[in-house]
């Protein structure tokens, strides 16, 4: 059943994506993959390296064309980038010769807002991330987790109704990384973003997704997808529920089995012995 276009949220139907060969054969990336994600939920991607995960993430983006299958968001077709759509990567991609605030500006700017409604427009992103007073700081001057919470602050301002994270606390240490798990699961709750969120770390996926796709070993297929739904929950001692480690774990060994066919070499070709 496709969902009617008040409901839409991100439909990918039938998807297919290889890259253009540089010696050799090409590589098929994505194959025949078909996904929904409910606007306003938060959708995760888990597999082995290689699968296809950032791939499907620039498609839906618009940054790699669709080469077959279609992908539709509520503004219809995607064929390229699009301002519903704000993308968060992993190496904050913020203008080095930019303060905080001129970074949030661009994003705004973006929109066609200017003058003063820009700027109360920006220090309320800014607030919404936690980085007020650094707002005339350049990223230099910023910790990792500080400059992706003004990457985050700079997407927002462009009001996406989709958001789109390629594996964006990856570079970031552990203490970091939790707490910005949970300031996107608080700013996530506040916008109800539609989120589709790209990560190698099975907790993290179960604890900030409502649903969880485990993609296949290339050509990346969605093997399986599952509900979660503990990021509905606000009590921050949830990753010691047994529920959370039991889920956790069943997705770790789908995970690992796809990496597992992932490492596992072709079968070698029968050998003939001569008449």
């Amino acid at each position: 059943m496709t969902p009617d276009s008040d409901s839409l949220g991100i439909v990918v139907a039938h998807l297919s994506h290889a890259y253009a060969p540089t010696a050799g054969t090409g590589v098929r990336a994505l194959d025949d993959v078909s996904l929904v994600v409910p606007p306003g939920s938060f959708h995760a991607l888990l597999g082995p390296s290689g699968c296809g995960k950032s791939t499907l993430l620039y498609c839906i983006g618009g940054f790699l064309p669709v080469q077959s299958g279609s992908i539709r968001t509520a503004r219809g077709v995607v064929t390229g980038p699009g301002p519903e759509r704000g993308v968060v990567f992993q190496n904050f991609a913020l203008f080095p010769w930019k303060t905080v605030r001129e970074n949030v500006l661009y994003g705004i700017g973006k929109r066609g807002v200017r003058g003063a409604e820009a700027r109360d427009r920006a220090q309320h992103f800014i607030d919404l991330v936690h980085l007020t007073g650094f707002e005339e700081n350049f990223p230099g001057q910023l910790s990792g987790g500080m400059q992706q919470r003004a990457a985050l602050a700079r997407t927002l301002a462009a009001e996406p109704d989709i958001l789109l994270m390629d594996e964006p606390f990856g570079a970031l240490d552990a203490q970091t990384r939790r707490i910005m798990q949970e300031e996107l699961l608080g700013i996530w709750r506040q916008t109800q973003k539609t989120v589709v969120f790209v990560t190698h770390d099975v907790a993290e996926a179960v604890y900030l997704a409502d649903t969880i796709s485990v993609m296949s070993a290339r050509p990346g297929r969605i093997s399986r997808s599952l509900a979660a739904g503990f990021n509905r929950d606000s009590d921050p001692a949830v990753f010691k529920r047994p529920a959370f480690t039991e889920l956790v774990e069943q997705i770790w060994e789908m995970v690992r089995a796809e990496v597992d066919q992932a490492r596992r070499p072709a079968l070698a070709a029968p050998v003939v012995a001569p008449a």
